[in-house]
């Protein structure tokens, strides 16, 4: 028996899961063409909305590109993750950029330069 009341976070489990396929092989729109990962997906309660953290290694042209790219195939993206999941209505999707990692990146440079003896 599960427990009651969370169930979106399995179906975000889903989602993240079977987006992934789709992006590392499936969807073949030329803008989604950089290195993308799906770094997290975050379903509200009543199942009607998800958002999909993308984390797009290229500049911040190819970024936004990437993210047109996939806002574009957002109608096969839910038809496939009815089929998929065995959803009666997939959620509406929102996809955003996810800064992690570069700002992760700051973080670890920035203590690296005060681990550095002054000279």
């Amino acid at each position: 028996m599960t427990i009651p009341g969370h169930r979106h976070e399995r179906v975000a489990e889903e989602i993240l899961h079977e987006l992934g396929i789709m992006v590392a092989g499936e969807l073949k729109d030329p803008r989604i063409a950089a290195l993308v990962t799906i770094t997290e997906v975050r379903v509200t309660p009543d199942l009607k909305h998800a958002r999909v953290f993308v984390s797009v290694m290229g500049t911040e042209a190819e970024q936004k590109s990437t993210i047109r790219g996939l806002a574009a195939a957002v109608g096969y993206i839910r038809h496939e993750l009815t089929e998929r999941i065995q959803l009666r209505r997939a959620p509406e999707i929102h996809f955003t950029l996810d800064h992690s990692e570069e700002y992760s990146q700051r973080i670890e440079e920035l203590l690296r330069q005060t681990r550095k003896p002054a000279s």
